[in-house]
């Protein structure tokens, strides 16, 4: 940890996502949480989410993505995310005009050098305005939204898992099913973060997209199995009055999807893992999510 390199990497990796899993730096959203038709929303009605996202990792890399220390890296991160969902039958330029919100709760444990940390508490509240459309081969949805600092942050390094700052939030997404029957589906979705002054470090965190993609094929009327990825990345560097040595980041990862539906109890449940194979400036390592969806 005295290494000054090592010791600002660290700072940056440790920076910044709250209200999630802490090793995606300067990006309040976390990728992996959407996977195979993730872009689609669903039709009108209330709907009840939980998002159960782990993440670990023992390697931090530098900007050639190779290792760069410190010794004994290690990351454990836990979010349980609720989240309420209505789609009404209110139209808006031809879509279906929605709401949703969210709250995560969040274990997030650090080991790096001397640096040894944990905390367990409840991360930034997000809340969303959405439209959504259903052409014929097609779901098509947008959204805007706003990060608020709700959870408890401090100047890194820091294993509290709120941001501290506010963050607005665009999203636009398309599934596409390519035969008629829609046992096939390409998805995309992406986002896009405004980052705003940092109240712990009086810094602005760089602005972020992230892409979330996937592909499936319906093996059975319930049960959907494809592969899914994301690729998130820092695409402006940090401002203020000590800002990062390491201005960007990027994060790319793949890996499977089951989707199975329960119709006579109006449940649906995924399961996905992501390997992550290219990381810079940023750890590198392995996301699981599970996904109940309840519709009342």
């Amino acid at each position: 940890m005295k290494n000054p390199i090592v010791c600002s990497l660290l700072a940056v990796t440790l920076a910044a996502i709250p209200g999630a899993i802490q090793a995606q730096p300067d990006a309040q959203y976390v990728p992996g949480v959407e996977g195979i038709k993730g872009a689609s929303l669903p039709p009108p009605g209330f709907y009840f989410r939980d998002y159960n996202v782990f993440y670990v990792a023992d390697q931090l890399n530098n900007g050639a993505g190779r290792s760069a220390g410190p010794p004994n890296f290690q990351v454990l991160n836990y979010a349980n995310v609720p989240r309420a969902i209505w789609i009404t039958d209110t139209k808006f330029l031809g879509g279906n005009v929605g709401v949703d919100g969210l709250l995560p709760l969040v274990y997030q444990s650090v080991r790096a050098g001397s640096f040894n940390s944990s905390t367990f508490g409840i991360g930034d509240f997000f809340a969303e305005s959405t439209l959504s459309w259903h052409p014929k081969q097609f779901d098509l949805s947008a959204g805007c939204g706003l990060w608020t600092p709700t959870g408890d942050s401090a100047s890194p390094p820091t294993t509290r898992v709120g941001s501290g700052f506010w963050t607005p939030m665009l999203t636009a997404g398309a599934t596409w099913y390519p035969d008629e029957a829609k046992t096939w589906s390409v998805s995309a979705l992406s986002r896009y973060e405004f980052n705003t002054e940092d109240r712990d470090t009086h810094e602005t965190p760089g602005q972020a997209y992230t892409l979330e993609w996937g592909i499936s094929k319906l093996l059975h009327k319930t049960i959907d199995c494809g592969v899914a990825g994301y690729y998130q990345q820092r695409v402006t560097a940090s401002t203020g009055p000590n800002p990062s040595e390491f201005p960007y980041s990027r994060v790319a990862a793949i890996g499977p999807e089951i989707s199975v539906a329960f119709p006579r109890t109006m449940l649906f449940v995924s399961l996905r893992y992501d390997y992550e194979f290219l990381a810079d400036n940023r750890a590198q390592g392995h996301t699981v999510a599970l996904t109940l969806t309840k519709r009342f």
